[in-house]
């Protein structure tokens, strides 16, 4: 054993060579720097480098191959760290040394560099690598043929690793070699093969071999195999397995749904001519689960023996039942109020709209109504139309004309219900067909109505839309709040502008007033609201200012025959037209 030891002892000093340079057998990229200083090893490895810069490597795949130089992406290899890697391989105490250099003159090692490059200028080449050798897969599908399920194999597809070739190619690129290189491709075998679909194809068979029967209180009737066919969705995308789908699929089911269901019927109120509200209990519908309807069919289609399917129908129960209208303390009137409406069409369909929209809106205790947050932005995709709207203090043509009609309303019912009011604001100009001093304005998203719901339990704000007339209604617990009202005179703060407007079409002296024009006015309105015992509980006080609207004259200018000299300053009219402002029209919404 001393001997042993002894022995390699003696090769570990007689092998250990000096540690500047490098262990024989040690090679960098393939080429020998064996017994070189690392110096000298790296200027022979740099100088081999820029021989070879401009001489490319072949790159194969899919039968093609693209030849790529170290200096067409800008390839700088660290040689000073690689020749230091194989001087470690070699280096250590002696004699261990001696005996690493000696295994490495019997078996070597390469030592493979580390290399800088220009990363977009390979990704564009990778890209343009893979745009020839990727070819998608297709998965293996069940088609129809005149009625007969085929199954169409699948084809495995190919792409380019791009992670792998990445390190292919600079490894490559980084040693001296110049013969091709095949790059990693991976073969893309479909995940849904021929096999898999071979039992979906036995199902649409048997799904098509007679027709399929549904029943529905002792009614029935069938589904003929044409029409199933049609109601098939056969796997794709991966999928396994057969399923009900398809626009065939979905109107024939949409209507099925409609002629079975029936609306449940939401809890309601009449109001008696004495305001005492008495609730109208709440009843559920019925609704066709069509999920679980599908589910029967598919499963009767399968069937070679009972093939007849039960309609699936389910309790259709209403948002607010009569037991959860109790609950939440929804037992009577609380206040409401009714305004009248006209004009256009589009004006009336915005008002009807917006009603909708916050119909049967619940308010929780404590909590505040926003009339913006509640509809949201009354916009085109919502079915808003242009009509007559108040912008900047004119009457114009804009988009949700009407909807202030809506607000003045829900803001006359919270009046009357005495709820605190914590933001309203009056119209530009003046409408006379509002209660004065009472009219609310709104325009999506800034300026907005808002009412808190000052009581002990949840108020349901409830819209009645007739053919002129729009009620709104708060059902809550009655508070019996006494609302008294004191309004100041309509009071004229200025005179109505007038706007001259000449007009070649009449004669000289002759004038046509075509806008009769308003004051700018104001007024006040105090409300005093009491609760069931007497005792005041708001004292607020609304100012409202309206500016004036222009008289509109229209001057002639055109020469009057035979006269001499033409004159602005006649002194008859010839004729006069006036009109009124549009009614219940809104700032811009």
């Amino acid at each position: 054993m001393a001997a042993i030891l002894v022995g390699l002892l003696a090769v570990g000093i007689v092998f250990a060579g000096s540690a500047d340079r490098v262990a024989g057998g040690v090679t960098v990229a393939g080429m020998d720097v064996g017994g070189f200083e690392a110096q000298e090893a790296e200027g022979r490895l740099a100088a081999r480098a820029l021989q070879v810069a401009a001489v490319p490597v072949a790159f194969t795949a899919g039968g093609r191959n693209w030849p790529i130089a170290p200096q067409q992406i800008a390839l700088r290899v660290d040689w000073a760290t690689a020749v230091q890697a194989g001087l470690d391989e070699g280096d250590g105490p002696i004699p261990l040394r001696g005996l690493k250099r000696l295994q490495l003159r019997l078996f070597g090692t390469n030592v493979e560099p580390t290399a800088a490059y220009e990363q977009e200028t390979l990704d564009k080449r990778l890209a343009a690598i893979a745009r020839a050798i990727d070819v998608k897969g297709r998965r293996a599908a069940l088609i129809l043929r005149n009625g007969e399920p085929v199954v169409v194999p699948g084809e495995a597809g190919r792409k380019l690793d791009r992670e792998a070739a990445q390190r292919t190619i600079v490894a490559s690129l980084s040693g001296f070699e110049r013969v091709p290189v095949a790059l990693p491709v991976i073969v893309d075998r479909p995940d849904v093969t021929r096999d898999a679909l071979a039992r979906v194809a036995q199902q649409v068979r048997t799904a098509l071999s007679a027709p399929v029967g549904f029943v529905y209180r002792s009614v029935h009737w069938s589904v003929p195999p044409e029409q199933i066919a049609t109601f098939l969705k056969l796997p794709q995308d991966g999928e396994t397995s057969l399923s009900i789908g398809g626009p065939a699929a979905r109107k024939y089911f949409g209507n099925l749904a409609k002629a079975v269901s029936r609306p449940p019927r939401e809890v309601g109120f009449t109001v008696s001519d004495s305001g005492k509200a008495t609730m109208i209990p709440s009843k559920n519908g019925r609704r066709l689960d069509t999920a679980a309807t599908q589910k029967a069919f598919l499963a009767a289609a399968l069937s070679s023996t009972d093939r007849e399917a039960q309609l699936a129908v389910v309790a259709a129960e209403p948002e607010l039942s009569t037991d959860r209208a109790k609950s939440l303390g929804i037992t009577g009137l609380v206040g409401g109020y009714t305004t009248y409406y006209g004009g256009d069409p589009n004006r009336i369909h915005n008002v009807q709209l917006v009603a909708r929209l916050i119909d049967r809106h619940l308010i929780a205790p404590g909590s505040t109504f926003s009339f913006n947050k509640t509809t949201g932005d009354r916009n085109a995709a919502k079915g808003f139309l242009e009509a007559p709207v108040i912008i900047n203090g004119e009457l114009k043509n804009g988009l949700g004309g009407g909807v202030c009609q809506v607000s003045t309303t829900v803001f006359n019912a919270a009046y009357e219900a005495g709820l605190s009011v914590t933001e309203r604001h009056n119209h530009a100009l003046y409408i006379d067909h509002y209660p004065l001093g009472r009219d609310a304005t709104v325009n999506y998203p800034d300026t907005d109505l808002k009412f808190v719901n000052d009581t002990d339990h949840w108020l349901l704000l409830e819209t009645i839309i007739g053919s002129s007339s729009l009620t709104v209604r708060l059902y809550g617990t009655p508070v019996h709040r006494r609302v008294q009202t004191q309004a100041s005179p309509l009071r004229k703060t200025g005179p109505a502008p007038v706007k001259k407007i000449l007009d070649p079409h009449l004669y000289v002296g002759e004038r046509v007033v075509e806008e009769l024009g308003q004051p700018s006015r104001s007024v006040s309105v105090r409300r005093l609201v009491y609760d069931k015992d007497g005792d005041l509980l708001y004292d607020a006080t609304w100012y409202s200012s309206y500016v004036s609207e222009p008289k509109v004259i229209r001057v002639g200018t055109k020469p009057v025959p035979g006269a001499t000299q033409p004159s602005h300053t006649g002194t008859t009219t010839r004729a006069t037209t006036t009109t009124g402002t549009t009614t219940g029209t809104t700032t811009p919404n």
